[in-house]
């Protein structure tokens, strides 16, 4: 990375931070500039490789599912890191409007807010947990008075999204590979496919971006929905293509309740414990519940 070929001038000088061992979060809200209301919560896959190996990426795949974040310490992340950044912002004469993305460390230590305060959305965050919401009925949004706001209805279904890229991504990488199996693979039940870096031409599609496809599968249950998510992916192919086998690998792994635990997880799970324990005790966690519609 320091060789400047792969970053450039951003290659010529680095920063040393503290290591943080837990669990990633990607934590959004949405905000009408003064109230703020969360959205889905969700769990990226940074690395390129199975197992969290190999190098950074944008991101290779996210899952969420209704039990990601407990609904305490939900309230605690709205009312300790997403509304102070809105009023904060507000108070600075920069009013904000809209999805806000809080990218989450969750240590033993508790939550650390990592660098990721952005107005954007994150990818593949975006594509694993846009078939869980849906906005209720009526007319109205961030914009709207009081009577004409909506509720935002999430689904209990769990959703996966695997990103297939391009062959030498995050590295450099050849773009123009046709794509096939598309149509195949959007007719399968509960799974739409997110288009990335992709650009069309005589009714085809071709590759023009190092994370080409968000492969996204909803289902109630999390194992079913990784299933439906490969069984999309083994329906597309382009030259060079790869994506991780293992998204969402550890919440099943957890959720089947195999044994194993490092002494760094329970370390994170008593810290958890700990912190649950004390959302009771935290007075700031009540008005979000309230305020939690726009």
């Amino acid at each position: 990375m320091l060789s400047g070929r792969m970053l450039g001038e951003a290659g010529s000088r680095v920063i040393l931070e503290e290591f943080l061992q837990g669990d990633e979060l990607s934590f959004l809200v949405v905000s009408d500039g003064e109230r703020v209301a969360p959205l889905v919560a969700a769990q990226d896959h940074k690395r390129a490789g199975d197992g969290d190996t190999g190098p950074n990426t944008g991101g290779m795949g996210a899952y969420t599912t209704r039990t990601i974040v407990e609904d305490q310490m939900r309230d605690w992340l709205v009312a300790h890191i997403a509304r102070p950044v809105v009023a904060g912002m507000k108070a600075e004469g920069a009013e904000y409007k809209g999805v806000l993305y809080c990218g989450l460390m969750m240590t033993a230590r508790g939550p650390w807010c990592l660098n990721s305060i952005a107005v954007r959305r994150s990818r593949d965050a975006a594509h694993s947990d846009a078939p869980r919401k849906r906005l209720g009925r009526g007319h109205g949004g961030i914009d709207r008075r009081p009577h004409q706001r909506r509720r935002f209805q999430v689904s209990n279904d769990a959703a996966v999204c695997v990103v297939m890229a391009s062959g030498g991504y995050p590295g450099s990488y050849e773009a123009g590979k046709k794509i096939t199996g598309l149509d195949d693979a959007g007719k399968l039940a509960g799974v739409k496919v997110f288009h990335a870096g992709t650009s069309k031409r005589d009714e085809a599609f071709y590759t023009s971006g190092g994370r080409v496809l968000g492969v996204t599968a909803r289902a109630a249950e999390l194992q079913t929905a990784v299933q439906r998510a490969y069984e999309a992916c083994a329906k597309i192919s382009f030259e060079g293509a790869h994506y991780r086998k293992d998204i969402a690998a550890r919440a099943l792994k957890k959720n089947s309740g195999v044994r194993g635990t490092s002494e760094s997880q329970h370390r994170v799970t008593d810290a958890w414990l700990r912190i649950r324990a004390s959302l009771k005790r935290c007075p700031d966690t009540k008005p979000c519940v309230g305020d939690a519609m726009l």
